[in-house]
């Protein structure tokens, strides 16, 4: 690959890595805006306990909502429009969810006037921003997979990780700055409106740099444009590998001319599952628990708001520090290792942690466990389970299979970050753990992800996305006439290895 073509794939590559900065950027706003928005929307309330906790869970989960609908529409939109097309819908929803949820009284009432009242369009707005973020976490790292060459395909993917533990990143020092600006009482009725408008910033700079930038050769083959997509690929590794790839993408499609090539199973069922149990993991082992309410859990260690907001600093640099470490070695170690390793070291972390609160020892050895914990996750399931699951799906399933999937991750991404506010809020269970428990879970979690990857989740690194077909069968080799007989037994449909 020339100098020039390198340099046009990062730079696509950087595009697209947006959408994942914007991910990782609306991930983590809402941090430092929850007890704002529980003493404006759900305090005057009055509810019980439960209810007031359950209530206060959903309204900072229920982005969660929308980005399931988005993340299972997204097959749908990205080949209907383009991957490209699909970006600019979801940086368009970034915008106008930044500026409604950060004033949702807009058209209805006087702004801090409303009270509670305001706390049903706030939520639709962060519903309509989570439609956004599912489109985004869907369609960039497919986008990268679909343009990278395959030696650095994983490198490149990672990239949207770090982008989104970027974006996370400098949120924390976006409402860092914004909260010096005021006490604790301007916080309350100013500043968390700051907070969250300020997202429409990274969303302008998104939406105008995709007017430049092409779609991605597979979907322009898939479209019958495959003259377009010979010109893109050529720009980007070179008129005879580009050559090549066009008929291998063509020969991988060959199914989709089959009644059978639309049959989610036509590879059988280990590759669906793997793709959507990777993705329940991802979530179960408690990372966006442990990023949404990251000030809250260090307020539970004793810190003020002050310091909790520079503890949660922290975490974002060992977010991203250990996220460059899973760059450089994700082609070449591998991604089977990095996500064994990362469960195992999870596991030992969110198990300490457990034991360190209720013991009440929360100090700096809290923090530290903390610290290992995202280490371990930066370093293998954050990057590594994209990476995996942009290329791991034949090409005539992938829009089917990876919205499934993706939607799967949303779903259970729900399901955590609501549930860990009513058990982190239990009196129950803090007389006895100290608000320990939930992080038990998350190691037990950590465990069953790695033993799953060690059993089920083939290696696939240096592999080009049509070759990881092989994998799963060889279906896309046989003559059309044999893939409804492939499809319909079993045995002709080989189990991939896991070594």
């Amino acid at each position: 690959m020339t100098q020039r073509n390198a340099s046009l794939v990062t730079g696509l590559t950087f595009v697209a890595t947006l959408g994942g900065l914007l991910f990782g950027y609306d991930t983590a706003v809402i941090s430092g805006a929850v007890s704002s928005i529980d003493a404006n929307f759900i305090d005057p309330l009055h509810l019980s306990e439960t209810a007031r906790s359950s209530l206060s869970g959903w309204t900072v989960s229920s982005a969660l909502f929308g980005c399931i609908v988005g993340a299972a529409i997204a097959g749908w939109v990205s080949n209907a429009i383009g991957r490209k097309g699909g970006m600019l819908v979801a940086g368009g929803l970034f915008l106008l969810s930044a500026m409604g949820s950060a004033y949702p009284e807009i058209g209805l009432g006087p702004i801090g006037a409303m009270g509670p009242k305001a706390l049903t369009p706030f939520i639709f707005y962060r519903i309509l921003c989570g439609v956004g973020v599912g489109i985004a976490s869907m369609l960039s790292p497919l986008y990268i997979a679909e343009i990278a060459p395959s030696q650095i395909r994983g490198r490149l993917v990672s990239f949207n990780q770090l982008s989104i533990v970027l974006g996370m990143l400098l949120v924390y020092f976006v409402n860092w700055a914004i909260a010096s600006q005021g006490d604790d009482a301007w916080i309350r009725t100013t500043g968390w409106r700051l907070m969250l408008a300020s997202e429409a910033v990274p969303a302008l700079l998104f939406l105008a740099l995709l007017l430049l930038v092409p779609d991605t050769p597979r979907w322009l083959v898939m479209k019958g444009r495959s003259e377009k997509a010979l010109m893109v690929l050529t720009r980007l590794v070179g008129i005879d590998e580009a050559r090549a790839t066009i008929a291998e993408i063509e020969s991988t499609l060959v199914v989709r001319a089959h009644p059978a090539g639309a049959h989610l199973f036509a590879f059988g069922t280990l590759v669906i599952v793997a793709g959507i149990m990777l993705s329940v993991f991802q979530q179960f082992i408690g990372i966006n628990a442990v990023l949404y309410y990251a000030p809250l859990m260090f307020r539970n260690m004793g810190a003020t708001t002050d310091t909790a907001l520079w503890q949660t600093i922290i975490v974002g640099l060992a977010n991203v520090i250990f996220t460059v470490v899973a760059i450089l070695t994700v082609d070449r170690l591998g991604r089977k290792p990095l996500l064994i390793g990362g469960g195992l070291v999870m596991a030992l972390a969110m198990i300490t942690l457990g034991f360190l609160f209720q013991a009440k020892a929360v100090g700096i050895a809290a923090l530290i466990a903390v610290v290992v914990y995202i280490a371990g996750f930066a370093l293998s399931w954050g990057p590594v389970t994209w990476v995996l699951l942009s290329e791991m799906f034949p090409n005539s399933i992938k829009n089917k299979a990876l919205a499934i999937a993706v939607a799967a991750q949303w779903i259970a991404n729900l399901l955590v970050s609501w549930s860990f506010k009513v058990v982190d809020g239990n009196s129950t269970l803090n007389a006895s753990f100290n608000h320990g428990f939930a992080y038990w879970i998350y190691g037990g979690m950590s465990l069953l992800a790695a033993a799953f990857v060690y059993l089920y989740v083939p290696e696939t690194k240096r592999r080009t996305l049509e070759g990881i077909q092989h994998l799963w069968s060889h279906v896309e080799q046989m003559p059309p006439g044999f893939v409804a007989a492939a499809v319909g037994n079993p045995a002709a449909i080989k189990r991939p290895s896991v070594g």
